[in-house]
């Protein structure tokens, strides 16, 4: 179906993306500042059905924050703690073996680690979380930190990037989360993360786990103080990333949550905007093959929708997510397969399981035994 507008430059820039052409920083500026979200959407779904059909993917996954003692003072996050306060907390080695536990009971194919730096515990520390998970179930996928993260392991180790992530490969480690990404754009990130790892180091970290073959996700925090040419840049650099090293999995726009956080005078931004970021990411990142509605964030009905303005997938079950519930987050601490497939069925979409690194995954009668089929690439026509 052609898409037409009787805006020329707008129905230029859609003719591009029929044809699958890219879409440059200045047109991406002009669709973020004067495209209809309806506009948008029906780019979006262009080019996210050209991509993955009518398939929507998610995982079974459990998380795990081992740690909320945070040495950085972030403005946007609710999530951190000093040491001494009440909320504090950092898992050990039992609770660590307790979480693996209950992943392995409920079928999980993935554990999702993000946490506080806390300035107290050793690299060796952070290393051990990884091998204490690989070491009681070796079949789960450990998802474990983001590049702000690694920064500061190399920044307490002395050691370059490569050798923290190799320790953590040795430990079990198996791809990067998105994290830490915020807004790359200095005039906001200075205002909002001056004291942690830059855009330029964020980048740097996910070529180098690229290079060593990891493969990793990224993200992007909208609807706070930045602009929308703030966003387009933000998608620029990390398209010129996937570009030279094509080790991106999934894009994943983040929605800002104020409560709790050094922003609360900022409202929410709207399911409308929610959408129109969704779309212009699936729109500026032609070399992204997913791009998650994480419904954690958004909301169980505007991930729904989401479905048809660009995104492919839901992220999964979820289970014991604290960062985004602590910033006022009302969503369910997570959601069983069932509801997924509801959510993706209601929305006119195929559910596929899928594990970290996009594999079908193939349950057996019990549903907490599984193995990994064919890549989902495998399930596109050709």
């Amino acid at each position: 179906m052609r898409i037409t507008n009787p805006d020329s430059r707008l129905g230029a820039i859609s003719a591009q993306i029929e044809a699958g052409e890219r879409v440059s920083y200045d047109d991406g500026v002009y669709l973020a500042e004067t495209a209809d979200l309806l506009t948008l959407g029906r780019l979006a779904n262009l080019v996210r059905e050209r991509k993955n059909g009518n398939y929507a993917y998610y995982n079974t996954n459990i998380h795990l924050n081992p740690t909320n003692v945070c040495v950085y003072r972030c403005v946007f996050c609710a999530f951190r703690s000093d040491l001494k306060s009440p909320k504090a907390y950092t898992f050990e080695a039992d609770g660590i073996r307790q979480r693996v536990a209950e992943a392995r009971e409920m079928g999980a194919t993935e554990i999702h680690v993000v946490g506080g730096l806390h300035h107290q515990k050793p690299f060796e520390w952070y290393v051990d979380v990884v091998r204490t998970i690989h070491d009681a179930w070796p079949d789960l996928h450990i998802k474990a930190w983001t590049g702000v993260e690694i920064n500061w392991f190399s920044y307490m180790t002395k050691k370059p990037i490569r050798w923290v992530l190799e320790q953590l490969v040795d430990a079990g480690l198996g791809s990067l989360p998105g994290g830490g990404a915020e807004i790359f754009h200095p005039e906001v990130r200075d205002r909002i993360c001056e004291h942690k790892a830059d855009a330029q180091n964020w980048l740097d970290i996910h070529r180098t786990a690229h290079e060593l073959g990891l493969r990793t996700n990224a993200t992007m925090l909208y609807g706070h103080i930045e602009k929308p040419w703030h966003r387009v840049d933000h998608l620029c650099r990390l398209r010129d990333l996937q570009d030279q090293t094509g080790g991106f999995q999934t894009f994943i726009p983040l929605a800002f949550h104020p409560e709790n956080t050094g922003l609360d005078h900022l409202p929410k931004p709207s399911g409308l905007t929610d959408l129109s970021v969704m779309a212009l990411s699936r729109i500026m990142l032609d070399n992204f093959d997913h791009i998650k509605a994480y419904w954690i964030m958004l909301g169980e009905k505007v991930a729904q929708v989401a479905l048809s303005f660009g995104a492919d997938d839901l992220d999964g079950t979820v289970i014991h997510e604290l960062i985004y519930h602590d910033a006022g987050a009302k969503t369910p601490e997570g959601l069983t397969v069932d509801q997924l497939h509801r959510m993706i069925r209601e929305a006119g979409r195929v559910p596929v399981e899928r594990d970290t690194l996009y594999r079908r995954v193939i349950r057996e009668a019990n549903g907490a035994q599984w193995k990994i089929g064919e890549p989902i690439r495998a399930l596109m026509p050709a």
